[in-house]
């Protein structure tokens, strides 16, 4: 079993209102009677907290908030004796625009190497004479347009909140880069990754429109197979170390047979797998998940990992339940009822971040 640790929250160590990595070391006696087989860290890195640390302004530090490096090999070493495994957040979509690589790129002129690390584009013409419109019709899954424009006229791509701006993962640099952060945390003693927007890191080249074409999902802008070539290299550096080290995706897909391509035995270890959160409460309907799951993961030997909920989703405790005054989360109905964080529609809503939310 692995229990996910919101680091801030879950436990404080000297009194400051906030976790720390000093609290989780002073549980794991606690977690290990839980039966716990290992600890999923969610971002302790140095971080604006703009979304919860998955803006990420460090990715070799602790923020002082949680402690230090020297407090992080403490909790490895005392998690190992105690027979649990570590597990933490990498964040290869996007960084903090608090992150030296953003603030070069923000001082640099348009068309300089600095912003080839980031996803940077002129505008369009707008509709009003002399106006400009962001480069395409992409949102945010939190809500409004996917761009913001600098002051020299550049706009920078954010599938998530101006503060996270994307990486461009078709420059080397960029892909060299986190594969030095992987063995960073691999030499001091991790036993495993799970990859935030594991499916997003590469863009369509063309940054075209999505338009009102339903079949151009909002899952067009990424999904690309050029990302099962990053977590091959991934694998050849998790094998080249002692130990099961491991690596599991968080990757929406739309469908069980593309998410089955992410655990082909060179590539990822596992991967979440969502549709039952976007399931209803029934047993048909969870039956057909499990089928079509377990058929799509047969021919590569591979098993599924499910999930019901997390930090990203309303609990299932809550979604499934029903109160007096009408319809609860668990009668959504269906997958394509996905609304995002804030929308008025979340009271029947089965997943909490969506790139197709009408809104």
């Amino acid at each position: 079993m692995v229990y996910e640790i919101y680091v801030r929250s879950f436990a404080d160590s000297n009194g400051d209102g906030e976790g720390d990595l000093r609290g989780v070391r002073s549980r794991l006696g606690h977690l290990r009677a839980l039966g716990v087989d290992a600890l999923w860290l969610t971002p302790f890195y140095p971080s604006p907290l703009a979304d919860g640390g998955y803006d990420v302004a460090d990715y070799r530090d602790v923020d002082p908030r949680f402690g230090t490096l020297a407090d992080f090999d403490a909790l490895v070493a005392d998690a190992h004796a105690n027979g649990l495994r570590v597990i933490v957040d990498i964040v290869p979509n996007h960084s903090s625009d608090r992150h030296p690589w953003f603030r070069e790129a923000v001082a640099a002129p348009p068309g300089s190497p600095a912003r080839e690390r980031y996803v940077f584009r002129p505008g369009k013409p707008g509709t009003a004479p002399g106006s400009e419109e962001p480069p395409n019709d992409w949102t945010s899954a939190f809500g409004g347009p996917a761009w913001t424009r600098l002051p020299d006229g550049e706009w920078y791509l954010h599938l998530y909140s101006p503060e996270q701006p994307d990486f461009n993962w078709r420059d080397p640099e960029v892909r060299h880069e986190f594969e030095s952060v992987l063995r960073f945390w691999l030499d001091r003693g991790v036993d495993g990754f799970r990859i935030d927007v594991a499916a997003g890191l590469f863009k369509d080249p063309a940054l075209a429109d999505l338009g009102a074409d339903p079949r151009r999902t909002g899952r067009t802008k990424y999904s690309r197979d050029e990302v099962h070539g990053v977590y091959r290299e991934w694998r050849r550096i998790l094998d080249s170390y002692d130990g099961d080290r491991m690596a599991i995706g968080e990757v929406w897909t739309d469908s069980a047979d593309e998410l089955a391509r992410f655990l082909r035995p060179d590539e990822l270890h596992q991967v979440f797998q969502f549709d039952l959160e976007l399931a209803p409460w029934s047993a048909s309907a969870f039956r057909d998940v499990i089928d079509t799951a377990l058929a799509s993961v047969e021919p590569i030997d591979a098993a599924p990992t499910w999930v019901l909920s997390s930090h990203d989703s309303v609990r299932h405790a809550t979604r499934y339940e029903e109160p007096k005054d009408g319809p609860g989360i668990g009668r959504a109905p269906g997958p394509s009822c996905r609304c995002c964080s804030g929308c008025p529609a979340r009271r029947t809503c089965t997943r909490a971040v969506n790139w197709d939310c009408p809104r």
